[in-house]
């Protein structure tokens, strides 16, 4: 079997293992009374493999970002290409969350889900946690402990450090070169780490996907069918439309060849539902696979998984005209553009705050005269969509990645265009010789 059919049975692997898990997830739904099925099976066995499978992908997503950042600023030899990038990255963020939003809700309007909706308007009170003022947030991305906000896992302040701590070391020349020799060897062995990760990505994912259908089952979708399928077509067109369309003209690269390599890091967020889990995966699939240098996929990755929220924005354009209809408010055009301004904004602004979309959504129905408890009408059927938002983030994040790293000649075309770049089997070839002996040995 060649290395390309190696490869690409791992992707098999991982499909099937999600396939498997939501029917096994909705079989155990079905049986959740029988004694034994939720303690043993649904909060016992796949709940232990999934939450040690996160974990697994937790426990690399500190080191990775602080050394592959470390490396790519020393990489960079111009200090103000760093500049440069934090500017397109953030621009390019900003037009994506914007045209999301706007897909979002030009579907909704025509779709009008919520309409002949019978649900209680007795919602259940939930606490909602203010978002801090922009100055506040400015200041937080500076941290007083680094060693602290690497403890916490607190993105921002780990990439101001990173950035900070590589422009010092490239700064002090010969002597920094060691530092440098150090890093680049730790980078090349936490790679080696993710790559080990990756070939337990089938069970965990099967877990993960099968506690997920086991606890949600089907029931909670059917009254909001028309809202959970006007989220997806919004999520599909704006992941194999607008970013596709991006990669083309902005980087003149194949988009059909970036939808085919992301098939990775986008199973991997389906099934976490964490942009900060699927990092790892994520900047190994850029650098291997298509071609992108560290020094950019090391910035733009943990910057667009801390503030890249088109998926979420997204949510905001469709549960506001969900929630709209079901309380029979009609939305002004003025309203709608307030959705835009505020959907689009907010997704840079309350990235740090826990729950930040129900943050985000609760700060656009109240500036547009909904009931902020509204939220509640949505909260079933949320964590599957938090799965697929995850993929679209993820996939948003690898497509400005990619176009950045083509305007500042740091992608190699070659292994963008080639299928067999990044193979797992490629990248773990001595692996086998490490962990099990030789014949001759045995």
């Amino acid at each position: 079997m060649t290395s390309e059919e190696k490869k690409m049975s791992l992707t098999v692997q991982i499909m099937i293992g999600m396939g498997a898990g939501a029917l096994f997830g909705i079989l155990l739904n079905v049986f959740a009374d029988v004694p034994g099925v939720d303690e043993f099976l649904i909060s016992g066995l796949l709940h232990a493999v999934g939450a040690m499978f996160i974990a697994s992908l937790q426990m690399m997503v500190v080191p990775l970002v602080f050394v592959s950042l470390v490396v790519g600023v020393t990489s960079m030899g111009n200090i103000a290409s760093l500049g440069r990038m934090s500017i397109k990255a953030l621009l390019l963020y900003l037009f994506t969350t914007a045209v999301a939003v706007s897909i979002a809700l030009t579907l909704a309007v025509a779709a009008s889900p919520g309409e002949g909706v019978q649900v209680s308007k007795e919602v259940a009170q939930i606490e909602i946690k203010e978002a801090p003022p922009a100055t506040q947030l400015l200041i937080d991305m500076v941290p007083t402990n680094p060693v602290k906000a690497m403890a916490q896992g607190n993105m921002l302040q780990i990439i101001v450090f990173a950035m900070l701590f590589g422009v010092a070391v490239a700064l002090a020349g010969d002597k920094g070169q060691h530092v440098v020799n150090l890093f680049d060897d730790l980078n090349e062995a936490i790679m080696h780490m993710v790559d080990i990760i990756m070939r337990l990505a089938p069970y965990g994912v099967f877990a993960l996907i099968g506690k997920a259908f086991a606890t949600q089952g089907l029931d909670l979708i059917v009254p909001l069918i028309a809202y959970f399928l006007t989220f997806t077509v919004a999520i599909l067109l704006h992941g194999l439309g607008t970013y596709p369309l991006l990669v083309r003209v902005l980087a003149g690269l194949n988009p059909i060849t970036f939808l085919r390599k992301m098939r990775d890091p986008a199973t991997f967020a389906f099934s976490t539902a964490s942009s900060a889990a699927t990092i790892p995966i994520t900047m190994r699939t850029l650098e291997t696979k298509m071609g992108v240098k560290n020094s950019v996929a090391s910035f733009t990755v943990p910057l667009g998984a801390t503030i890249n929220m088109d998926g979420t924005a997204i949510m905001q354009g469709v549960a506001t005209v969900f929630i709209a209809n079901v309380y029979g408010v009609d939305l002004a055009i003025t309203d709608y553009l307030m959705v835009v301004l505020i959907a689009t904004l907010a997704s840079m602004g309350t990235a740090a705050v826990p729950g930040v979309g129900l943050v985000m959504l609760t700060m656009v129905l109240t500036q547009v005269g909904l009931p902020a408890e509204g939220v509640a009408l949505i909260i079933g059927v949320d964590r599957l969509l938090d799965m697929m938002r995850t993929a679209l983030n993820v996939t948003g994040d690898s497509a400005v990645a990619v176009i950045i790293a083509r305007g500042e000649e740091a992608l190699d075309e070659k292994a963008f265009n080639d299928r067999g770049a990044g193979s797992v089997v490629q990248a773990t070839a001595g692996l086998g010789e490490i962990v099990r002996p030789s014949e001759e040995q045995a």
